[in-house]
């Protein structure tokens, strides 16, 4: 990993930055698009932009067991722990698949949330991006799903109302598929208030059936451009947010509805990533000191990925 001399002024609290080498060593085939060179991707946009030196690097630390179990049953925690291949892959599911490095990698992806938010609550920084892979949103309370082995925005949501004492969160998934997983976690959930948009009908080809009341899911068309987002942004999930007042907010941050990104069929660019990042922020500013932590899952066209997590994160770091 590359490290560069800070020119963060020391007495500025920063945007984090959290990664680590292990998150690249997960892989799941040379044909696979959720890959290592999605990090390498990210990293390469962030020195052409310069925006690497104003952002406080930190190594993820590996999740704890207990923090991974407020949103994985035991039983499921367990298995992905012994049965980790030694060589090859295990398949997970039919999109899903263990190598040697997944566990470390899994444990890895988790803990960069929980370190994001205690940073975060503790005022060590202002906000935080988690650049790790398996991303986490679609990953069941008991099973593997569409990538995703570890749930991370949702361990690092319950960290923060089980471990932090948080009353409220909100979640806020703004990937090209729908955070089925996530939903499934919290469905029901008072504690917890989730805004996503999604394509649809499009995998996993849910979250328009009789969601819980805590759920603002939003389906949107193949098509669907910056315009209609940002529509559906100020006129549908603000207005439910600000009413809930969240504590702290949680990004689940896909870049796959990018138009350029083969994985998805919308038509987001960068400055719509911006514009919701930016509402976020306000939202956060004024409900609990600026408190957020996003955390990637999907974005599969390598260039658009990293020019979009450039935007995400300028804005965040406020430059």
């Amino acid at each position: 990993m590359l490290h560069f001399a800070k020119r963060i002024p020391a007495t500025t609290v920063a945007t984090g930055f959290l990664t680590h080498a292990e998150c690249a060593a997960h892989e799941m085939g040379a044909w696979h698009p959720e890959c290592p060179a999605r990090l390498a991707a990210i990293q390469d946009q962030l020195i052409v932009s310069g925006l690497m030196p104003f952002l406080e690097h930190i190594d993820a630390p590996a999740a704890s067991l207990e923090a991974v179990m407020r949103a994985h049953s035991p039983r499921y925690v367990e298995l992905l722990r012994v049965r980790a291949p030694q060589r090859g892959y295990l398949q997970l599911d039919p999109d899903t698949a263990m190598c040697p490095s997944t566990w470390q990698a899994a444990l890895r992806a988790a803990g960069a949330v929980v370190e994001a938010t205690n940073r975060v609550l503790d005022g060590r920084l202002a906000n935080a991006f988690c650049a790790v892979r398996p991303p986490g949103h679609h990953a069941r309370p008991a099973a593997a799903m569409g990538f995703c082995l570890l749930n991370n925005v949702a361990i690092g949501a319950l960290h923060a109302l089980e471990a932090r004492g948080l009353e409220r969160v909100a979640i806020v998934d703004f990937d090209v598929h729908h955070g089925n997983g996530t939903e499934e976690i919290f469905s029901d959930d008072e504690r917890v208030l989730m805004a996503s948009f999604f394509q649809h009908p499009f995998y996993p080809y849910s979250g328009t059936e009789n969601p819980a009341k805590n759920m603002v899911n939003v389906p949107l068309p193949a098509g669907t451009d910056g315009s209609k987002v940002r529509a559906v942004v100020d006129e549908i999930w603000l207005p439910r947010l600000q009413e809930f007042a969240p504590q702290m907010i949680f990004v689940s941050a896909g870049f796959d509805a990018h138009r350029e990104d083969d994985l998805g069929q919308m038509a987001l660019v960068e400055a719509d990533y911006a514009y919701m990042t930016r509402r976020l922020m306000e939202l956060a500013g004024g409900h609990c000191d600026g408190h957020l932590v996003a955390s990637l899952e999907g974005g599969y066209n390598l260039s658009a990925l990293g020019r979009s997590v450039v935007a995400h994160l300028r804005t965040l770091a406020r430059l």
